[in-house]
């Protein structure tokens, strides 16, 4: 018996299969075009003329500001803020069970070395400091210190990667870009994210630009290095042979090639952007850097007068004065590339660190009381630190002490930071971060906490995926803040 087959009416507009393919395939291909078009036309009309226009933070900020004080090649914590008598009492014993490739130099491991600085008691909070620092004594009560700071790298350039961009390999955006792309900038005239390094011809740190870098990050949002020697910032001055009115001409002309060409793409939107700043840095720049415009008191109060302290006295002072105007991320490096041109100690730790700390101390203790009498202080977000601390051994033969990834210090003031307080801590003798050990995740996550933005949301999708900061992990430090 042969089956039966139903068919039902052929609808008046579909006679066949074909018509109704090809009518529904051409539908959906209008829709989806229509659709397309509309994104397209929307991310024209959304694309930012400026990538650096100020953006409001996801919540109130404690900060608009940040001043990063970097002492670049790992200062040792016991021999600045974190005070160890027990290290003092077993001064020349062997520390055993230890690892030898902690450090960098393993064929030079050594018994346990005491301080060779005094230390004593400051302020109202009672804080130890080494005499490394008589002028930053005054200030603890100022300070919130994380005593329990870590990292995953015993070598420089990883670890100066790694406190920079949250990973310690090449090619991520540092967190002055992250907090630029985030906030934008106050400041029209000048850059938002500004880099000093060493005047003094020793070097800029290992791992070069790439410490500052914007990484995948549209390039607008890289630091801006000032040049050590010479004017701060090259090409800055327009050359003989053009005008005002002939450069504005070129630039909206150029402008104009480059909207048209591609409205949408961020690079250029940055590259424009850039032509752009540096038209208007040629006027701003230069009196923003002018430090001869502050009193003799200022100058007196930095440190200029101070010939071991005059180069970073200079920076400090410009930090104020970019912050002050708009500016929203500075960051000053100490020391340049090797051992004994930076904070590196490998060789007489005495000698190292007295002569950086000489430099450092009265310029940034003077920063301090100069933001806090001018009222910038509680917007200025401040933080003193390295990559990495140093080992509580001696490093045979040298009188340092090697790199130690397991523990340091660092010091946050302003900018929405309970002053005064101290948190987490070392073992006995400041060998490993025992006590809520803050890592360089946790660390970031705080700073973009105090800027108002939340590190789980600020992200920029790459290759596919949404990168942010702090990789996957990260918590904000909350008893720091007040």
């Amino acid at each position: 018996m042969q089956p039966h087959h139903y068919f039902a009416t052929p609808h008046p507009h579909f006679p066949n299969r074909r018509a109704f393919l090809s009518r529904a395939g051409n539908g959906l291909g209008l829709l989806a075009l229509a659709s397309l078009l509309q994104e397209q036309t929307r991310a024209a009309d959304e694309a930012p003329r400026d990538p650096l226009a100020p953006k409001k933070p996801h919540f109130p900020a404690k900060a608009k500001s940040v001043i990063w004080l970097f002492m670049n090649g790992g200062p040792s914590q016991v021999d600045t803020w974190d005070y160890k008598p027990e290290l003092e009492k077993r001064d020349g014993q062997e520390l055993k069970g230890f690892d030898k490739n902690t450090g960098f130099f393993t064929d030079q491991v050594g018994p346990l070395m005491k301080s060779p600085f005094k230390w004593a008691k400051h302020g109202e909070s009672g804080t130890w400091v080494s005499e490394l620092f008589p002028h930053l004594a005054k200030h603890v009560d100022k300070m919130a210190f994380l005593h329990s700071c870590w990292t995953d790298s015993n070598n420089h350039a990883p670890a100066l990667f790694k406190i920079n961009t949250g990973m310690s390999r090449q090619g991520f955006p540092c967190v002055g870009s992250w907090v630029t792309y985030g906030l934008g900038s106050e400041s029209r005239n000048l850059p938002a994210f500004c880099v000093m390094y060493d005047t003094l011809g020793r070097g800029i740190p290992k791992g070069h630009s790439q410490n500052w870098g914007a990484g995948f990050l549209p390039s607008v949002y890289q630091g801006t290095g000032f040049k050590p020697q010479g004017d701060p910032i090259e090409n800055l001055k327009r050359p003989q042979e053009m005008n005002e009115s002939l450069q504005r001409a070129q630039l909206d002309l150029l402008a104009k090639l480059n909207r048209t060409y591609n409205p949408t793409e961020a690079e250029l939107q940055a590259r424009i952007e850039s032509f752009e700043l540096a038209y208007r840095m040629q006027v701003a720049a230069p009196e923003a850097l002018d430090i001869n415009k502050e009193t003799k008191e200022t100058h007196k109060l930095y440190g200029l007068d101070n010939p071991k302290a005059t180069h970073f006295a200079k920076q400090c002072l410009m930090a104020r004065r970019l912050v002050e105007r708009g500016v929203r991320f500075v960051q000053i490096y100490s020391g340049g590339m090797e051992n004994d041109l930076s904070w590196d100690g490998h060789n007489n730790i005495a000698k190292n660190h007295a002569g950086f700390a000489a430099e450092t101390d009265q310029p940034i203790a003077g920063l301090l009381e100069d933001l806090k009498n001018r009222g910038l202080l509680d917007s200025t977000l401040v933080i003193w630190g390295g990559e990495f601390g140093r080992l509580p051994i001696v490093q045979k033969g040298n009188a340092g002490r090697d790199h130690n990834p397991h523990a340091f210090t660092v010091w946050m003031a302003g900018g929405g930071i309970k002053p005064g307080v101290h948190y987490g801590a070392t073992d006995e003798i400041g060998f490993k971060a025992v006590e809520d050990r803050v890592s360089i995740n946790d660390l970031h996550a705080t700073i973009l906490h105090l800027m108002g933005l939340d590190h789980k949301k600020l992200t920029y999708r790459y290759n596919g995926r949404d990168f942010r900061l702090t990789d996957v992990a990260g918590n904000v430090v909350e008893k720091i803040i007040a």
